[in-house]
């Protein structure tokens, strides 16, 4: 895999992530459950972030940014919170997969970035109450 072939999987994760997360906010009672919504809130706000980031680096290296899915697939999680947890874990993970691969497959000046997201989307599972695992590669 390349290093461009990565950034665009990567990016593909995150657009996923933005709209999957946004989703699972928009059926968490902020009063109810705010411990979650905030949560979700922030997850929300840094997966657009790095969404933002990474159609830059693509760009950086002549590339063009993968276009978002006209869809995406949601659990009908019926504002249970606990579903919502597990939807917004599965998201995480995902997104670490194809972090492990922008490590494996990145410059190294260009890896502490995929690192770094890697540690904090570590902790990001923890808090949707995911348990301690080796990072993708270990």
């Amino acid at each position: 895999m390349t290093y461009l072939d990565a950034l665009q999987d990567t990016l593909a994760a995150e657009q996923a992530a933005v709209f999957v997360i946004g989703y699972l906010g928009a059926q968490t009672s902020q009063s109810a459950e705010p411990e979650l919504s905030a949560l979700l809130r922030e997850a929300y706000a840094v997966h657009r972030t790095r969404r933002d980031d990474l159609v830059s680096r693509v760009r950086e290296v002549d590339g063009e940014p993968v276009a978002a899915a006209a869809a995406y697939d949601l659990d009908d999680v019926q504002g249970d919170p606990a579903r919502i947890r597990r939807q917004a874990l599965q998201v995480e993970r995902s997104c670490a997969a194809t972090y492990g691969f922008l490590v494996a497959s990145s410059p190294t000046a260009e890896r502490r970035f995929a690192v770094d997201t890697l540690i904090e989307i570590a902790l990001r599972e923890i808090a949707l109450g995911g348990r301690p695992r080796p990072l993708p590669g270990h």
